[in-house]
C-alpha cells in the first residue's frame, strides 16, 4: 500500500523495455470506405497494446497502415470521372461509398469498365498527375473522417502511413526476392512457392504486373526495420490474415532477415451483435460512428433516471457510453468472438466498464466525503480482515497482470484484473464502514480505498478509459 500510495500513476511501470523499441501496426482501414464496427477491435486492442507496452519502458510507435493503393482506386477514379456530380471539396465518405456501389453495380452490365479500372491503377503506380491528383484527394477526405472516430475513441498513432507509401520502394524488394533466387513465375505471375511449408504460393506481382499487399507488406517490413530498428514489430489484424502473414514472415525469413522471427501477428475474433439490438437497418454495414453515439446516448437517458442533478453530465455520458464499447472489446480475451448486447454492455453491475467506472466514482466520493489528507502513516494490523486482506492481493498483482499482458498479448487481463478489484472493493465497503468512529481504522480503511482507486484509474488509462470522479 506504501508503494502504490507512493507510485502513484507510475504504480505497474516498469523498466524491462527501456532501451527497446516496439512498432505496433492497428486499425488500418481501407480509404474511401466508412470506419464500421469490424474496425473496432484491431484499433482497441492495438492501443491498449500500446500503453501496456509503453508501461513497460518500451518506446512504442504506433503506425496506421491505411489500405490506400489497389485496384479499387482505378475503380473509384473510374467512378468518379463517370458519374461524380459535384466538386471533390463537397464529397464525404458517405458519397465515395455510393461511387463504389454505382460501380460495380454498372460494371455488371459493362464488364470494360473492371479494363478502365485496371488502366486507371497502373496510370497510379506510374505517377500520372490526374490519378494522382484524386487519389490524394480520396485520402483526405476519409482520414478527416477518420481522425474524427478515433478522437471519440480517444486512440492516437504515430503515423498514418499507407500502402501507397512502399510503393516506390516495392521494386527494390521484389528484386532482392529475386536475387535470394526464391522468386519464380507461375501463370505469368511472380511467386514464391511455398510448397515446402505447407502453404500455398505468396503471390509478389499479378500477370498484369501490378503488386499485391504481400510485397508491400513486405517492403513496409524493410523499412521499418531500417526506420525504427524495432526489437519487436506486432500486426493487430484479424484471424482470417493468418495464412498472409504467416507467408510475409517466412518470406522475410527465407530473405535471410533475422529479425523476422521479432514480427509477431496478433490476431484477434468477430464483433457479433444480438439480432435486433442495434439501431441500424437490418443488412446494411454497422457503423463505428452510429455505435458510439448510440452508447453515449444510451447512457445520458440512465443518468437522466439514476442521477439527474449530476454535473458534466454530457462529459460523463461520454466518457461512460464509449469507455462500455471499450470494456465490452477488451475485457473478451482476443481469439474469441465478441457478443455485443447492449443490455449487457450498458450494465452498471456485473462485469462492464459502466461497473468498473461507476466502482471508481464511489470510491472517489468516499475520500470526498472523508475531506483530509490520505496518509500511509497507519497501523496496518487494523487491516487484518479477510476481505481486506484478499484486495491488498490482488493490488499487489496487479504489476505482475500488466507484464502478462504483455508476454502474451492480452489486454483482456488488464480488464480482469481491474474486475477483480472492483469486486473486492465493493465487498469491503459494504462489509466494513470506510468512515468509522475510530480514527485509526479509518484512516487505514481510507488508505486501502485510495490504493484501490489509484490502480483501477491506472488500469483503465492503460485500456484507454476515462475515470469518472462523479456518476
Amino acid at each position: 500500500l506504501k508503494k502504490i500510495m507512493h507510485e502513484g500513476a507510475a504504480y505497474g511501470c516498469d523498466t524491462i523495455g527501456a532501451g527497446k523499441t516496439v512498432v505496433i501496426d492497428y486499425s488500418s482501414p481501407n480509404i474511401a470506405k466508412h470506419l464500421a464496427v469490424h474496425h473496432l477491435r484491431s484499433a482497441l486492442i492495438g492501443n491498449a497494446l500500446y500503453n501496456i507496452y509503453g508501461n513497460l519502458g518500451y518506446k512504442c510507435i504506433g503506425i496506421n497502415h491505411l489500405g490506400d493503393w489497389g485496384t479499387q482506386f482505378g475503380q473509384l477514379i473510374v467512378a468518379y470521372r463517370n458519374w461524380g456530380e459535384k466538386g471533390l471539396g463537397q464529397y464525404t465518405i458517405t458519397d465515395l461509398n455510393k461511387l463504389y456501389v454505382t460501380f460495380h453495380r454498372e460494371a455488371e452490365k459493362d464488364n470494360h469498365l473492371e479494363d478502365e479500372a485496371r488502366e486507371w491503377f497502373k496510370k497510379l503506380e506510374a505517377g500520372d498527375a490526374e490519378a494522382m491528383e484524386l487519389w490524394e484527394r480520396f485520402k483526405d477526405i476519409s482520414l478527416k473522417e477518420f481522425q474524427r472516430v478515433y478522437e471519440m475513441l480517444g486512440i492516437h498513432f504515430d503515423a498514418f502511413v499507407g500502402e501507397s507509401f512502399y510503393n516506390t520502394m516495392v521494386e527494390d524488394t521484389v528484386s532482392g526476392i529475386k536475387e535470394k533466387g526464391l522468386a519464380c513465375i507461375s501463370e505469368q505471375a511472380l511467386i514464391v512457392d511455398m510448397e515446402a511449408y505447407n502453404m500455398p504460393p505468396c503471390l509478389l506481382r499479378k500477370r498484369d504486373g501490378t503488386t499485391l499487399y504481400a510485397t508491400r507488406d513486405i517492403a513496409a517490413a524493410e523499412y521499418r526495420k531500417s526506420v525504427y530498428n524495432f526489437d519487436k514489430m506486432i500486426y493487430v489484424v484479424g484471424s482470417e490474415q493468418k495464412l498472409h502473414f504467416c507467408q510475409v514472415f517466412k518470406v522475410l525469413e527465407l530473405m535471410g532477415y533475422e529479425w523476422a522471427s521479432q514480427c509477431v501477428h496478433v490476431d484477434f475474433g468477430l464483433m457479433k451483435f444480438k439480432e435486433g439490438k442495434m439501431s441500424t437497418r437490418k443488412g446494411l454495414v454497422i457503423l463505428l460512428e452510429d455505435l458510439l453515439v448510440e452508447a453515449v446516448d444510451r447512457i445520458k437517458k440512465i443518468i437522466e433516471e439514476k442521477n439527474p442533478l449530476l454535473k458534466d453530465k454530457e462529459m460523463v455520458a461520454r466518457d461512460v457510453g464509449i469507455g462500455a464499447v471499450i470494456f465490452a472489446d477488451l475485457s473478451t480475451k482476443r481469439n474469441k468472438d465478441v457478443l455485443f448486447d447492449w443490455d449487457t454492455v450498458l450494465n452498471f453491475e456485473g462485469e462492464t466498464g459502466p461497473y468498473v467506472q461507476y466502482t471508481h466514482a464511489r470510491l472517489c466520493s468516499i475520500l470526498r466525503k472523508y475531506g483530509k489528507d490520505v496518509t500511509a502513516d497507519i497501523d496496518y494490523t487494523l487491516l487484518n480482515e479477510d476481505d481486506a486482506i484478499h484486495l491488498i492481493k490482488n493490488l499487489w498483482q496487479y504489476p505482475f497482470v500488466v507484464l502478462k499482458a504483455a508476454q502474451f498479448y492480452e489486454p483482456s487481463l488488464m480488464s480482469n484484473c481491474l474486475i477483480d478489484i472492483c469486486a473486492g472493493v465493493n465487498k469491503f465497503y459494504n462489509a466494513h464502514r470506510v468512515l468509522s468512529e475510530d480514527e485509526g481504522l479509518t484512516k487505514a480503511r481510507i488508505l486501502l480505498v485510495d490504493a484501490a482507486r489509484q490502480i483501477i484509474k491506472n488500469g483503465l488509462k492503460i485500456l484507454g478509459m476515462q475515470a469518472p470522479v462523479e456518476m
